[in-house]
């Protein structure tokens, strides 16, 4: 995110392309530059809020209940006039993240100069001293748990001038990157200009618009669609009605059920709830091979829900994992280790079976691939 914000991209023209080129060579500058300032605009704001937090408490004689009752009331207000995104965690992290960054010196870009100094009826004019956001809200998160003040500024760099998604900046704080570079070159080797730096992976401007933190920001509704293909979206309608069908007690709670853990959202493809057994079943489609990594995702997912979802009277939530491959489906149950006896005895007289499960998504696979196929033929006939 790192560029003047004076020029505009737009500007410039590939030399030698076609027009298509040209065009799409538009296209991508155009909504990267959209992605950018969506993005510039919600960190900076969060930073000037932080502020107006900072300065708010200063002025109470009990800081530490004073404080809370701000936040509380504040979180309050705002969630009543502008929805998600504002709850009393969120507010103190944009303390944390002035706090974290209050003693910078670069000069605010037009817009954040406007939002810095423009006086209200309720608030004093403000100075136009900030700080110029080059990374997205989830790389600041990141980069505020580094407590050393100068790898902090060093991560930020690289990650602006490398192109570091948020996953590549987390990787290297949790490997020590700036440590092992004083280690092995000293001081100077942080500025090296022959020091090899990892490029950053591109990130398309449509997944940084429709991440949750930034649909919050802007007060966009989440669509379950924005986290499906139209394969996956497929096989989910199927399952929804599959398992309503079966009439053994289920009830839809959610598709697309986010949960947000930290920093990180996860997406639940479905949740049901069972009133025979009194308990939730959570349902995630994975497109190829099942893997480690998938089921110790799924029972992250499952303690998640126990934490926050399930109340006194419920029994252990379920987790279901369908993989649907080219050369086979998969259907495997998830359950905790306390939940393990009851599972055996009593939920699985209501559950289809994995075999079931894995019979209905081969099915419903090969039927979506046979309707592509015949969408696919019928539009090289009339072309």
């Amino acid at each position: 995110m790192s560029h003047d914000p004076q020029e505009s991209p737009l500007m410039i023209r590939p030399e030698g392309a076609s027009l298509f080129g040209r065009v799409v060579s538009i296209l991508e500058q155009a909504r990267s530059n959209v992605a950018r300032s969506v993005n510039s605009n919600m960190v900076l704001a969060y930073w000037l809020i932080g502020r107006e937090i900072v300065q708010e408490m200063q002025g109470g004689e009990d800081r530490a209940e004073y404080g809370k009752q701000v936040v509380e009331n504040l979180s309050t207000q705002l969630t009543a006039r502008f929805g998600r995104g504002f709850s009393s965690q969120s507010l103190w992290s944009f303390r944390q993240f002035y706090q974290a960054f209050a003693n910078r010196l670069e000069i605010l870009s037009p817009v954040g100069r406007e939002l810095a100094v423009r006086p209200t009826s309720e608030s004093r004019p403000t100075t136009i001293q900030g700080f110029l956001p080059r990374l997205s809200w989830s790389h600041y998160r990141a980069l505020m748990r580094v407590t050393d003040e100068h790898a902090r500024t060093f991560y930020e760099r690289e990650a602006a001038e490398c192109g570091w998604s948020k996953a590549q900046l987390e990787r290297q704080i949790q490997s020590s990157y700036f440590d092992r570079i004083i280690a092995n070159r000293g001081q100077a080797g942080l500025v090296a200009a022959d020091r090899q730096k990892m490029l950053g992976e591109p990130t398309p401007a449509a997944s940084i618009l429709k991440a949750p933190y930034v649909l919050e920001f802007l007060g966009l509704p989440e669509s379950p669609a924005l986290h499906e293909n139209v394969f996956e979206q497929a096989i989910i309608d199927n399952l929804q009605s599959f398992l309503l069908e079966l009439g053994k007690g289920f009830s839809f709670v959610a598709r697309q059920k986010q949960i947000r853990f930290d920093d990180d959202d996860f997406f639940i493809d479905l949740v049901f709830y069972n009133y025979l057994l009194k308990c939730f079943l959570l349902i995630d489609l994975k497109i190829g091979k099942l893997t480690h990594r998938d089921v110790g995702q799924m029972d992250g997912y499952v303690r998640l829900f126990e934490d926050r979802f399930k109340v006194p009277g419920d029994n252990p939530t379920i987790g279901l994992i369908l993989c649907s491959d080219k050369t086979e489906a998969v259907a495997k149950y998830s359950v905790l280790s306390e939940g393990k006896h009851i599972f055996a005895s009593k939920y699985l007289q209501f559950l289809p079976s994995e075999h079931e499960l894995m019979v209905e998504i081969e099915r419903e696979r090969k039927l979506i691939e046979s309707a592509m196929e015949e969408s696919s033929d019928e539009g090289k006939l009339g072309s």
